[in-house]
């Protein structure tokens, strides 16, 4: 959480926690051992409930700051201790669960039902619904994930209040609350800082390229949340041309004096970004896409295409750990004699460095051998649940895009030469096919691909 947002939730709460009462809760940063009963006596006065409705959102801000103002380790404490101390008692909830084969009424069964209901919730639940009431509740909730995500790495007991705090996340955050917005060079100062900091393709150099990013020939959209209103979740950058793209270097150059395009025919999305790293596992991108597509073709009715310039993260350390292999499969015969005749070194070797890219003879020769590498990860690399294991494929092909293209030295920045040796790949939404992609690739793990990359499959 960023010192500016920590500042605006502090403030928010700040007129709820005047309204409390009782003795203040002042915790060490580091939460000590000889602080926990406290802590406690005033998480249970929150569970409570007493003295109203303000009374209990008055605790909860006053618990949420306390919270805040821990570091790292007295946050783990502080959920370790919900855990601990808050959770479900499986001895009350076997014994309401034994009561109910005993011969009961209808209504002692109702009772019942409901009573094991309230059992089975764990304590710590109802505090976290708590926070939700308050101002920024949901974004420090949001926030408060993303702690349980990196913290549980560690704490692996952590993980119920994940599963709780992701269910509640889902159902907050469902689409049917969210509003799209188009973003531009005259939306607030601090939503474009937004952008900047969030932005985690391609990275915004300046304020200059900022601009360039919202140009005439350019869109942003982004999804928000009604209690989250100056919060992006997740923001998609647009750029609006005469052909499908093959270079983001290109598409990004600022040096570039583009005219604005009455009639353009390809909207390419080149980049998005989830901006709320708590909402992990919460399902936006993919209506983000198609919602988009829809403002697009409402605004600019001479769109007929729509496609991506995406990156291919994770490719280069596929590729070394494919071709350290004795039978690695990447170059037939005659690209493994024309490598020689140009290099000294063997494509294992060629692969643990990306100074190779500068000499073009060697270019010429490895270009087509990766191509074909990247089609073979793409396509047949899969994850156990027979989903493509490449994330960024992943997430276009399960909206049922077409794996249409892949484009050589597509991307020559240091990140881009680094994660994937320049390439790129363009992912194709054909509206008439979208919907029978998506299925064939869910339930079957087909992935629809165009005529030029089946060629490197065949």
């Amino acid at each position: 959480m960023s010192n500016r947002l920590f500042s605006n939730i502090l403030s928010a709460w700040k007129g709820v926690s005047t309204q409390f009462t009782g003795k203040r809760l002042e915790l060490s940063s580091y939460l000590h051992a000889n602080e926990f009963e406290s802590l406690k006596v005033k998480i249970r006065a929150c569970l409570d409930g007493k003295g109203g409705e303000v009374s209990t959102r008055a605790r909860a801000a006053e618990l949420g700051k306390a919270y805040l103002g821990l570091n790292d380790e007295g946050r783990q404490k502080f959920l370790s201790l919900l855990i601990t101390d808050f959770s479900v008692d499986h001895d009350k909830v076997r014994s309401t669960a034994e009561a109910l084969f005993t011969d009961l009424s209808e209504e002692r069964r109702n009772e019942v039902e409901l009573e094991l209901r309230e059992r089975l919730t764990p304590p710590y639940r109802i505090l976290l619904r708590q926070f939700n009431a308050l101002p920024q509740g949901i974004k420090f909730l949001v926030d408060l994930r993303f702690d349980v995500m990196r913290l549980s790495k560690e704490n692996p007991d952590l993980k119920p209040i994940n599963d709780v705090l992701q269910n509640q996340l889902r159902s907050w955050f469902d689409i049917g609350f969210l509003e799209l917005k188009k973003l531009d060079w005259n939306s607030s100062a601090a939503l474009l800082e937004k952008l900047i900091e969030y932005e985690a393709v391609h990275r915004v150099e300046s304020w200059v390229d900022l601009q360039h990013r919202l140009g005439d020939n350019r869109r942003c959209f982004a999804f928000f949340h009604p209690s989250m209103p100056d919060e992006p979740l997740i923001f998609v950058w647009v750029a609006l041309v005469d052909e499908i793209s093959d270079n983001v270097i290109t598409l990004l150059d600022v040096t570039q004096q583009e005219i604005e395009k009455d009639n353009p025919s390809t909207a390419i999305f080149y980049s998005i970004s989830s901006a709320q790293k708590g909402l992990a596992g919460v399902s936006l991108g993919n209506f983000l896409i198609k919602r988009v597509v829809d403002e697009l073709k409402r605004e600019i009715p001479s769109l007929e295409n729509f496609a991506t310039l995406s990156p291919i993260p994770g490719f280069s350390k596929w590729i070394k750990k494919v071709a350290a292999e004795p039978d690695h499969g990447l170059l037939t015969e005659e690209e493994s004699n024309a490598l020689t005749q140009t290099s000294d070194k063997t494509i294992d070797e060629l692969l643990n460095s990306t100074e190779w890219l500068s000499d073009e003879s060697i270019c010429e020769v490895a270009r087509e051998p990766l191509q074909r590498a990247v089609a073979r990860y793409i396509v047949t690399e899969k994850k156990p649940n027979g989903c493509a294991a490449n994330s960024v494929a992943h997430f276009h092909l399960s909206n049922g895009a077409i794996f249409e293209r892949i484009n050589w030295l597509g991307d020559t920045s240091a990140h881009g030469l680094s994660q994937s040796y320049g390439m790129m790949i363009n992912y194709l939404y054909d509206l008439n096919s979208i919907d029978k992609n998506h299925v064939e690739y869910i339930e079957n793990g087909n992935i629809a691909q165009s005529k030029v990359t089946q060629k490197y499959n065949s």
